[in-house]
């Protein structure tokens, strides 16, 4: 099993890496493969709404998302990670999201997934719930910890202070692992995914 890992901060290995990192070795030490996906300064266009990923089952606009887009193929779980930029998710992770899971989506769904985010002082929360809400609204499972997945800290090393935040990270890589498990047991026993209805589309306008 893999958990792939994005860290969309600008910063190599800042405090969104040190998060991320600490959420990698806890899956490893789980007995869980990672990779670490830099996106950082990776110029990522915005999407076009052409709606053209749904015929070619990758995104029309070739770049950074389609390299990742079949990193994410391949992997049973993931987890983002954003700095927080003026109260909210980096503009690089906004535009990659909105493009990856419109162009592959379908093979995110129902495989588990957490948001991870880093602070000097505010704007987590609502930085979390922009990166959910693309989970939310793909069948996907929101793995949580024992509070909101957050670190605070200006440097790597007021990072790794953080003991609650790095106690987080940890509890967040377990829960991770064990869902993971939960989810291959349910496979082997024969437990099929959910069954899906045909989409259906309304307008608010009559």
């Amino acid at each position: 099993m893999k958990v792939l890992l994005v860290n969309s901060s600008p910063n190599t290995h800042g405090c969104t890496y040190t998060a991320l990192t600490e959420i990698s070795t806890q899956l490893e030490k789980s007995g869980i493969e990672t990779e670490l996906f830099q996106l950082g300064t990776k110029t990522v266009s915005g999407c076009r709404g052409c709606w053209q990923c749904a015929k070619l089952g990758r995104c029309v606009i070739d770049d950074t998302v389609n390299i990742l887009g079949e990193k994410v193929k391949k992997a049973d779980g993931y987890i983002f990670g954003s700095p927080v930029y003026f109260a909210g998710i980096s503009g690089q992770l906004k535009s990659l999201m909105d493009r990856l899971v419109c162009a592959y989506g379908p093979h995110m769904r129902f495989k588990p997934t957490a948001a991870v985010a880093s602070a000097r002082r505010a704007g987590t929360t609502p930085t979390l719930d922009d990166i959910n809400r693309f989970f939310a609204l793909n069948d996907m499972l929101i793995v949580t910890s024992q509070y909101w997945n957050e670190v605070h800290g200006s440097t790597p090393e007021e990072v790794k202070k953080d003991e609650e935040g790095m106690q987080i990270m940890r509890s967040l890589a377990r829960n991770m692992a064990w869902t993971l498990r939960c989810l291959e047991a349910g496979k082997q026993a024969g437990v099929p995914l959910p069954e899906e209805e045909p989409g259906i589309r309304t307008d608010f306008i009559r």
